[in-house]
């Protein structure tokens, strides 16, 4: 037996243990969050559902292909602009006004992919802001979107046309729905030849172009697929939060997401989760309590970056694999 063979077959056991032990923690968290109705308010869950799977989406594009993007507001919050135009307008059903908005953030994502993708490092990060400013200033300045005051009383019709979504309860098992179908998607999408190729752009791309392959071309459908989730999310909370507004457009959200992600640990799947679950609760409890909430979240995550490097879900998989080792 050859040395990589012996390696091969002591790390796949090591492997299982660790899917084994994610699998288990999804399945607790997935329980848990069936359960939280009973004793926590839904839409303050539903706000970290939404927030959760916007993190994970750009999770998508930083943690695993390596590219930073200052844009991603334009996707959340330009499908939260049609979506919320076409249930209330156009009155299309729930299930068209979602699609209508993540269809729009796709296209948006495929175009700035397309002006932006062969750029690295800043210049990439730059490209993606100066795109997210337009679609910001579009925001403020076109007739549908009501300006500063957004598109309010955005109604939420009926799932399959049966189920009444204005029952925040329903509601929030449908948005519990959507977001672990998003999450599906990511975690299929970063364990599949796709993503390993992805995670090989991100720590070599020379490499991967001496292979006979073409790093843009994923690197295009990746960012494209992490606009697509990003646009559903912003779709679900317009329509749960019967809001659409320019806060969902501004840069600031962009800055958000990238701290969540970070504060988490990018490159896994349940670190996004965690850190938009402890950036959404601490802006909500922290909201009464007349402290500043901006300073005190930047104090929480310079602290989180000296102690935590991977971010704090990123350094407790790596200490359970020197521990398992």
């Amino acid at each position: 037996m050859n040395s990589t063979t012996m390696v091969s077959s002591l790390e796949a056991p090591r492997t299982r243990r660790l899917r084994t032990t994610g699998g288990l923690l999804l399945a607790l968290v997935a329980m848990l969050m069936i359960c939280a109705p009973l004793a926590i308010y839904p839409l303050f869950l539903i706000k970290i559902l939404c927030f959760a799977l916007f993190a994970a989406a750009f999770n998508l594009v930083l943690g695993y292909a390596g590219l930073l993007s200052f844009g991603h507001a334009a996707f959340f919050g330009g499908a939260a602009y049609i979506t919320a135009h076409a249930a209330k307008v156009w009155q299309l059903p729930f299930e068209l006004a979602v699609l209508a908005g993540t269809a729009f953030a796709a296209l948006l994502g495929l175009a700035f992919g397309t002006l932006a993708i062969r750029r690295h490092g800043i210049y990439f990060a730059m490209i993606t802001l100066a795109l997210a400013q337009m679609v910001y200033f579009m925001a403020v300045q076109m007739p549908f979107t009501g300006g500063e005051d957004g598109i309010q009383a955005v109604p939420r019709g009926y799932l399959l046309g049966i189920i009444d979504l204005r029952d925040i309860t329903a509601m929030y098992y449908t948005v519990l729905g959507g977001t672990i179908l998003g999450l599906v998607i990511i975690w299929r999408t970063v364990n599949s030849p796709f993503g390993h190729i992805l995670s090989a752009i991100r720590e070599n791309e020379t490499r991967v172009t001496s292979l006979g392959l073409k790093p843009e071309r994923y690197k295009l459908i990746a960012f494209t697929l992490s606009a697509a989730l990003s646009g559903f999310a912003g779709a679900l909370k317009a329509i749960a939060f019967q809001l659409a507004s320019l806060v969902d457009v501004t840069w600031h959200m962009s800055g958000e997401v990238i701290l969540m992600t970070l504060l988490g640990g990018m490159g896994t799947l349940i670190g996004p989760i965690a850190g938009a679950s402890i950036v959404v609760g601490l802006e909500h409890f922290l909201s009464t309590s007349g402290l500043p909430i901006t300073f005190i979240i930047g104090l929480f995550f310079v602290v989180c970056v000296m102690m935590f490097r991977r971010g704090l879900f990123g350094e407790l998989k790596a200490l359970l694999e020197r521990s398992r080792s």
